[in-house]
């Protein structure tokens, strides 16, 4: 399966966990929309902590969240990510104004998966009612099999130099095949 999430905004290098939950709720919103459609409108039942028709559920519970990953283990899921970055610094100014490359993209990827333990949220942090499932990308980013990264000129006026325009082009891939994620394959 393929699809593709954006964002616009600040992406700063080393996010505290206020930060990365703020990207991470923006892409509920998007994998929320995809989860409404074709083919994963059908799968709702590894939804279902009751175990629906197929066996498998991929809810994970952690604090008063219950996170749904696409890219699980129980689906034996791994997926492939394909970035385009569109910065305002001039090319080859990777590592100087707007932060270094590599800790924007570890952001990036933390803000993409459910946290690993309930202190990587913020204190206090609860669902909001919309939230339930809260939809992520990835269990865990070391089921990340392939990840490339463009980046170029964003040519637009921005208020903040950490500010970025991404294209992140998704692919998933099992690793094998099994009646739960037929779908998604």
């Amino acid at each position: 399966m393929e699809f593709s999430l954006y964002y616009r905004g600040p992406l700063r290098a080393n996010a505290d966990a206020t930060e990365k939950h703020r990207l991470r709720k923006l892409f509920h919103q998007q994998l929320k929309v995809l989860w409404s459609q074709p083919p994963l409108d059908d799968e709702h039942d590894l939804l279902n902590p009751i175990h629906g028709p197929k066996n498998t559920c991929i809810l994970k519970s952690l604090g008063a969240f219950q996170f749904a990953p696409l890219i699980t283990e129980p689906l034996f899921l791994v997926g492939e990510l394909e970035i385009t970055m569109l910065r305002p610094q001039p090319p080859g100014s990777i590592v100087t104004r707007g932060g270094d490359i590599d800790n924007r993209l570890k952001t990036l990827l933390d803000a993409l998966s459910m946290p690993p333990e309930v202190g990587a949220l913020p204190d206090g942090v609860e669902p909001d009612p919309e939230e339930s499932p809260f939809f992520c990308l990835l269990e865990d980013d070391k089921l990340l099999t392939r990840v490339s990264v463009a980046t170029d000129r964003l040519l637009d006026t921005v208020a903040d130099t950490t500010e970025v325009v991404l294209l992140i082009r998704a692919r998933t891939r099992g690793i094998s095949a099994t009646w739960a994620n037929l779908s998604m394959l």
